[in-house]
């Protein structure tokens, strides 16, 4: 398959980006919290942010990436709330849970992603095929206009290039 890597790692570090703040707000509302205010929602889109730029950059393991994006926005919330606490162990299992569906979610759009450029690369070619043209034979042009000796042909008028005073 000749895909642009460059594009499916831009299309999971926009998904990393946006499950990693989603998970990090549903699970907090989950869990009976208060509904974000505009400080901590800036500081946790920065911290998604920065979890979809290590995705893709680097290689690291999307539920890694993941799990660390939950860890980061559970301490950013936490503290805002004012109610920072240890998760229970039901919490961290539906915290795994979710991590691994959206670590499914995120392969499965790359995939998707693999697929869809791999289709659009082997249509464009046959979208855009040059048609063919036919070239017609040039024809010698043989007509010469009739000037008589004396006459100088200056300025726009004549049958040649520029006059012969610009040369």
């Amino acid at each position: 398959m000749a895909v642009d890597v460059e594009t499916v790692r831009r299309v999971r570090a926009v998904f990393v980006c946006g499950l990693s703040a989603t998970l990090s707000i549903a699970a907090h509302a989950v869990a009976g919290g208060a509904v974000p205010q505009q400080d901590a929602l800036v500081f946790l889109a920065g911290l998604a942010v920065a979890s979809g730029m290590l995705a893709a950059e680097t290689r690291l393991p999307v539920p890694l990436l993941l799990v660390l994006g939950q860890i980061a926005g559970h301490l950013v919330l936490g503290l805002h709330d004012g109610h920072l606490h240890t998760p229970a162990p039901g919490m961290l299992v539906a915290h795994a849970v979710a991590v691994a569906v959206a670590a499914l979610l995120v392969r499965g759009a790359e995939r998707s992603c693999e697929v869809a450029l791999t289709a659009l690369c082997r249509m464009i070619p046959a979208l855009f095929r040059a048609l063919p043209v036919t070239v017609a034979e040039s024809i010698r042009i043989t007509d010469r206009p009739r000037v008589g000796p004396g006459v100088r042909l200056v300025g726009g008028v004549g049958s040649r290039g520029p006059p012969a005073v610009l040369r």
